[in-house]
């Protein structure tokens, strides 16, 4: 990297860096959509739920309306976040804890979100932290932040190369999503056409709850990931917890697993990471009587939004159900039916799982090679190789 000019990042970019929104207000069933800081995660953002302003409010920060290409920097909270704004949120605008970031002409986008994934850049970023408060990066520090400026075609040959990989984990995601979204479809139509073939039973019959303990205490930072709502949610970041304890299998999360936050943001999901440690506030959901797992999931996942009522009709901080909710009844296929369905979705189960954990091979294999890359000590043709033989 000798050869490598570096340069402040606010040399490569067209405009000043601008924070968003500063006080939106209440959400807006009808308004403009923001970006906040809990949106962005693993270079994307999340569009499902956006908080909505007036466009009133919107119509003041013009500076950070987004059309399509801008890098979203986090800078409060869980700091160093970045994506590539996707063209589908041109008129989009962001929250304050949120930096706009617009390359020059020559700068791709994606390149440039790299190097700030770079163990490099996260570093700069955590030693410039503000933390009176809670963590906050400062726009000073972060136009300052340098950054290794190769040749233009050695840029492009980056982003070709990285590329690949990001390209392939995106089309597993989907293959993933439609997966499942058809299998619920199955599941659904089975029961309209043929609610004969159905019987009200308890959610216990189908599996047996296992909830996880305090595993976070006294955690040793190394050995397995301890699982909790947050890595359910948005998988493994700056604050979760690892620990080599010894624990019993009952515990443990192995790929294929249901798991199902029962407090908080209630959520049901399928483990497809490596084992790990099942925090308190999580089931294991093990099936009975060798019912598949995609029942379990099926089962859990039609009732979630009633148990999402439940708990928010409890009067914590931390709304949840009881273990009373999981004797309510659910519509369970009989055994032809549950046979017949299993020929369909245990399939589609199998491939969404096997395309979720290809991903996650393919998103270490990115990880290893783009600070390699981004420093020079790893050349583009032979990085080219390796990303051909896994892909």
């Amino acid at each position: 990297m000798s050869d490598w000019k570096r340069v402040p990042l606010e040399t490569l970019l067209s405009s000043k860096i601008s924070y968003g929104i500063v006080q939106p207000g209440q959400d807006q069933e009808v308004g403009v959509p923001i970006v906040r800081v809990k949106d962005v995660r693993n270079g994307k953002v999340d569009v499902r739920e956006p908080l909505r302003v007036s466009s009133e409010v919107e119509s003041k920060y013009a500076r950070t309306r987004l059309q399509g290409g801008e890098l979203l920097l986090t800078l409060v909270g869980s700091t160093g976040q970045v994506a590539v704004a996707h063209p589908e949120l041109a008129g989009w605008n962001v929250a304050r804890a949120i930096g706009v970031l617009r390359p020059l002409s020559d700068i791709s986008p994606r390149w440039l979100r790299y190097y700030l994934e770079s163990e490099a850049a996260q570093q700069y970023m955590r030693e410039h932290l503000n933390t009176t408060v809670q963590a906050t990066l400062n726009l000073k520090d972060v136009r300052t932040l340098p950054v290794p400026l190769p040749p233009r075609e050695e840029r492009e040959a980056v982003v070709d190369v990285i590329g690949v990989l990001d390209d392939k984990i995106a089309v597993n995601e989907s293959i993933a999503t439609t997966a499942d979204e058809f299998s619920s479809e199955l599941f659904k139509y089975a029961l309209l056409a043929r609610p004969e073939r159905f019987t009200e039973r308890a959610l216990t019959d189908a599996a047996e709850f296992i909830n996880g303990r305090a595993f976070t205490k006294d955690a040793t930072g190394t050995g397995r990931m301890v699982v909790r709502i947050a890595e359910i949610n948005s998988g493994p970041g700056g604050s979760t917890v690892y620990n080599d304890i010894a624990v019993s299998e009952k515990y443990l999360a192995q790929p294929g697993d249901v798991l199902f936050a029962w407090s908080g943001s209630l959520t049901v999901t399928r483990w497809f990471r490596p084992e790990a440690i099942i925090n308190q506030h999580i089931f294991k959901c093990v099936p009975k009587n060798e019912n598949p797992h995609w029942l379990v999931h099926q089962l859990v996942h039609r009732k979630i939004d009633e148990f999402r009522a439940i708990a928010a009709d409890k009067a914590t901080t931390m709304g949840h159900i009881q273990r009373k909710h999981l004797d309510e009844p659910v519509s369970f296929p009989e055994p032809e039916e549950l046979a017949s369905l299993d020929s369909r979705i245990g399939p589609l189960w199998n491939r969404a799982l096997l395309a979720e954990r290809e991903s996650l091979a393919l998103a270490t294999l990115r990880d290893t090679l783009l600070p390699q890359l981004m420093s020079g000590r790893l050349r583009v043709k032979d990085a080219e190789k390796i990303v051909e033989d896994a892909t």
